[in-house]
């Protein structure tokens, strides 16, 4: 108790690529069939206009502000070898970066900059676009790039999530002169999973600020499933993994009783999974204890032992078959 992906190489559309061992096919094909881009058309994303895009960060909220000291970290990280760092929301807009005083020329030319517009549907494939469209991370490299003028560029980019459990935009790292082969692709990623994940827990935190934290397991790509618990131990908050976990959607009123006695899922229902991992959590907290863990979840020990036996049989049933 607490308080307080693939990235895979694309098909062409046009000759080169073998469309068979790749990541971004779809992507391609939206590309030529929905929305008709030329890929040797040499255009640039367009860029909002001062006001535009301070109509796009209040838009964001706080969540804009929790994001600086991860893109922070993350410029101090991949600067030296020559990426920069974005958030947009989910329009694809630009809204915040981080780059070195060496590589803002090459930021502006290449639109690496506050207010460029980098949708899918005008920019073609592309690390934000296409994290955006398919709500997966994405690693672009070079020539995997939908528009030819772009295939000297390289951005990895994966979700980030508000404290409603809501895809609220894109984490990206991108370069303007990256390394031929892309080796530097899965640190990059693995460090913008962790920026992401950090945003989302601080968004968490910060809404629920007084409320109990409950971790529910292991992080599920850039979400950390977290529930937050009022004082009678109700569930009236929930990240995109927990909500997932629970078979609650994004954005949804959240208001259950995680050990509600009236009602005990079948081994396969969603909530089946984050009881398990919300008892196993307090008993972990409460160091085995069953009367301390029962008070951690609002419900008397008699309910708990209950709980802990079906648990124990579900998965020895399960084991069995």
């Amino acid at each position: 108790m607490l308080h307080g992906p693939s990235f895979l190489r694309p098909a062409s559309a046009f000759p080169a690529m073998d469309t068979l061992q790749t990541g971004l096919e779809a992507s391609w094909q939206r590309c030529r069939h929905e929305y008709g881009l030329d890929p040797t058309t040499a255009t640039l994303p367009d860029v909002l206009s001062g006001a535009e895009l301070r109509q796009a960060c209040l838009r964001m909220g706080r969540l804009l502000y929790f994001a600086g000291p991860e893109m922070e970290r993350l410029h101090t990280a991949l600067a030296p070898v020559g990426y920069t760092v974005m958030l947009s929301d989910m329009d694809g807009i630009v809204l915040t970066h981080q780059a070195t005083s060496p590589l803002r020329r090459g930021c502006r030319r290449w639109h690496f900059w506050p207010g460029a517009v980098w949708d899918e549907r005008h920019a073609g494939t592309n690390g934000i676009g296409t994290c955006l469209a398919e709500r997966r991370s994405i690693s672009v490299h070079r020539n995997q790039h939908w528009r030819s003028g772009l295939h000297g560029l390289a951005g990895i980019a994966t979700p980030v999530y508000d404290a409603s459990g809501r895809m609220a935009g894109a984490l990206n790292a991108s370069s303007f002169h990256p390394s031929p082969d892309g080796s530097l692709g899965i640190l990059i990623a693995s460090n913008l999973l962790q920026a992401a994940q950090q945003i989302e827990q601080a968004c968490f935190m910060d809404r629920y600020r007084g409320h109990a934290i409950m971790l529910l397991g292991n992080a599920v790509g850039a979400s950390v499933p977290l529930v937050a618990l009022d004082r009678d131990r109700h569930v009236v908050g929930a990240t995109h993994a927990a909500r997932a976990q629970m078979g609650i959607p994004p954005l949804a009123d959240v208001s259950l009783c995680l050990l509600d006695d009236t009602a005990i899922p079948a081994p396969t229902a969603p909530l089946r999974e984050a009881q398990t991992m919300a008892i196993h959590t307090a008993l972990a907290s409460a160091r085995g204890k069953v009367a301390v863990a029962a008070r951690m979840l609002g419900v008397s020990r008699s309910t708990l032992h209950r709980r802990i036996r079906i648990i124990a049989e579900q998965e020895q049933a399960g084991a069995r078959s």
